[in-house]
């Protein structure tokens, strides 16, 4: 996790939890005219499947961040602020993460490159000592958990349901976007100082 990453989601954590909602973690994606700040939310593991994540629940926390945000200013220039369920494909960002979804296929993108491997998808078959180890090709592949760029769980499609069918051509993923989420438009300070009109 680089800094900017550990000092943002440092900030936003308690605020996030103070909703009720437990922030899995953060994607900060720099880009020329503006950045994204996308925030992943969550019940809390303990309510287990008593509970799912809201458009109410994004809506609250994006509110209460974007105020915090303002205040603490962690952001230079424009930015656009996403708040998201993790939806069927959730995001792992901490060993925790993997530890809870064991026996799941993941898909992994690695900081550096492994055995000649940037990216890997492989079964979660156990988190030990700060590795997370994959079951890869009839093999174990262990991988440092801080050298994980990005993972996301692979759903199985099929077991759930929604696997395309030759009578139903899908564009794109089926299920796609199956988290729920909402976006704030460029935030934080005005483009160059022109003036504009709201």
């Amino acid at each position: 996790m680089s800094d900017k990453h550990s000092e943002i989601t440092q900030l936003l954590g308690p605020t996030v939890e103070s909703l009720g909602l437990e922030l899995l973690g953060i994607e900060y994606l720099p880009a020329p005219g503006g950045a994204t700040l996308r925030l992943y939310i969550d019940v809390p593991s303990a309510e287990g499947d008593a509970r799912t994540v809201t458009i109410e629940d994004c809506e609250a926390v994006s509110r209460e961040v974007s105020a915090q945000l303002d205040v603490a200013d962690p952001i230079s220039g424009n930015y656009t602020l996403e708040v998201s369920s993790p939806g069927l494909d959730r995001p792992l960002f901490t060993p925790a993460h993997f530890a809870r979804f064991l026996g799941e296929q993941a898909k992994v993108g690695l900081k550096l490159p492994q055995d000649g491997r940037r990216r890997l998808q492989g079964t979660i078959l156990r988190v030990e000592d700060g590795m997370v180890v994959f079951g890869l090709d009839s093999a174990e592949f262990v991988v440092a958990a801080d050298n994980i760029d990005k993972a996301r769980l692979v759903p199985d499609w099929a077991a759930l349901g929604l696997a395309p069918t030759k009578h139903s051509p899908s564009k794109g993923k089926p299920g796609h976007g199956t988290g729920k989420s909402i976006g704030k438009q460029p935030s934080n300070k005005p483009a160059a100082g022109k003036p504009h009109a709201e």
